[in-house]
């Protein structure tokens, strides 16, 4: 029977545990209840993720300021000679032309502030510093500060950034280019996960041996029971940050399945959900238990994003901060729509508490929180290495996201202290890559939620 036949409507509802389907157990019996390290718990998360935040998440990743992206597809990888690149066309990523940019963007007036709110700014400078003493900077105090800023701006960083001002760098419609299935897979593929898996999750040096490259992809074999393996013992920071980077692949495994060429001819191709794929991945017996748990950490990534949006709400709410692209009417339009996704976000009722990281003692809690910034400065790095250029451009995305998303949620007192009016200008800053990047990542995670439902659907069906 032809899988695209399933590709119907469901219900909003989570089906329960008891009654259902064996196939369907295979997958989620695991995937409910409270999560560790977390009082929140998989049926909340759903019901607010599907009912309410997911319908105007994606209303706001459509709208121009959201959907352009800048990024450099041409970076050589800085770990390893080998630059073959995928040559599927679904790999391919088709960047957009000048005049398909709306101004606002293409000009960078919109990084910090609008025009406007930087005229203001220059307006209370002027009549601040009239008749009072030259307090004007020497050129080479000057560039000393620009050095001291450059230095603090990247202390803050979890991740490494595309040079906008690149001639190698090029705006990107995502909403064109999406993320899906490309065919990329086998041991190039595997590469890439196994060195930020190996090199980068603190794993224990004990364990020395490593994974089969078809064991690691495809999820067969008692090899794969090592990944959550390292969990045990392990602190609650290096636990966390493992969780993340599970998490995000389950994410993106998820996409890939959930946009599937299933079938094409002549005149048209069949992209819909591969159930197969799905339980290929998670599907407990397959995978030697570690699906359920894989499902989990994307739940656990869910709550920790959340948990960002609600902590840089007071960031977006300054009065200097504007969506700017040049279209005024739609861009307040939009202001609006996002404090409202943000608003909602702040009232989720089960916050993952983050004042559980980092709490022990000041010296070796910093040095920790410096090896994780490092281990997530070395992963967006490895996204360079990807063959398959639409792979590349989603994983790019994503890692910046989620480390924009680290840099929030380690700034509270930054973000504590920002001005109440648009005369003082902030410590805190969000540049529009990061703020592109945090909210399409957060995107790709709650549309994983949502095609979670559709997959149990059609697991009952099949069955």
């Amino acid at each position: 029977m032809k899988l695209s036949v399933f590709l119907t409507t469901v219900s909003l509802s989570i089906l329960p545990v008891s009654g259902s389907t064996p196939a369907e157990r295979g997958c989620f019996c695991q995937v409910t209840g409270s999560l560790d390290d977390c009082a929140c718990d998989v049926e909340t998360i759903d019901a607010f993720n599907n009912n309410q935040l997911y319908p105007k998440l994606q209303s706001l990743l459509e709208s121009d300021y959201f959907r352009f992206y800048k990024v450099n597809l041409n970076k050589a990888c800085p770990f390893w000679t080998d630059n073959s690149h995928c040559g599927l066309s679904d790999c391919a990523v088709k960047p957009c032309s000048p005049d398909e940019v709306p101004e606002g963007i293409r000009s960078g007036r919109h990084n910090k502030y609008s025009a406007e709110a930087n005229e203001q700014l220059d307006d209370c400078e002027k009549a601040k510093h009239l008749g009072a003493v030259n307090v004007s900077l020497s050129k080479e105090t000057r560039e000393a500060l620009q050095d001291w800023n450059k230095h603090d701006d990247e202390a803050e960083r979890f991740c490494v950034t595309d040079d906008e001002a690149s001639p190698d760098s090029q705006y990107v419609d995502l909403l064109l280019n999406p993320e899906r299935y490309t065919g990329y897979k086998g041991p190039e593929a595997w590469k890439i996960w196994n060195s930020i898996y190996e090199e980068n999750c603190f794993k224990p040096h004990i364990m020395k041996r490593p994974l089969n490259p078809v064991t690691f992809y495809s999820g067969k074999g008692s090899e794969v029971k090592t990944f959550n393996s390292w969990l045990e013992g392990q602190c609650v920071e290096k636990r966390t940050f493992f969780r993340l980077i599970s998490g995000l692949h389950s994410s993106i495994n998820i996409h890939m399945s959930a946009r599937y060429l299933l079938g094409e001819n002549w005149f048209q191709r069949e992209w819909g959900h591969n159930v197969s794929a799905f339980q290929q991945r998670f599907d407990s017996e397959l995978t030697s238990g570690e699906g359920p748990k894989r499902l989990r950490n994307l739940y656990f990534l869910y709550l920790i994003e959340l948990r960002v949006l609600a902590k840089v709400l007071p960031f977006f709410q300054q009065p200097s901060f504007r969506l700017y692209t040049g279209q005024l009417e739609q861009d307040q339009k939009h202001k609006d729509l996002l404090t409202d996704v943000l608003q909602l976000a702040n009232s989720f009722p089960l916050h993952f508490d983050e004042t559980s990281l980092f709490a022990g003692d000041k010296m070796e809690a910093a040095k920790l929180k410096e090896d994780i910034r490092l281990a997530f400065m070395n992963i967006s790095r490895i996204m360079d290495c990807m063959g398959c250029f639409k792979c590349r451009l989603w994983g790019k995305l994503q890692t910046q996201g989620l480390g924009t998303a680290l840099k929030v949620l380690f700034s509270e007192r930054q973000i504590e202290a920002l001005p109440r009016s648009s005369i003082r200008q902030p410590t805190f800053q969000l540049n529009r890559q990061e703020i592109v990047s945090l909210f399409n990542a957060f995107g790709r995670i709650s549309t994983s939620i949502r095609e979670l439902k559709t997959f149990r659907s059609l697991l009952a069906k099949m069955h």
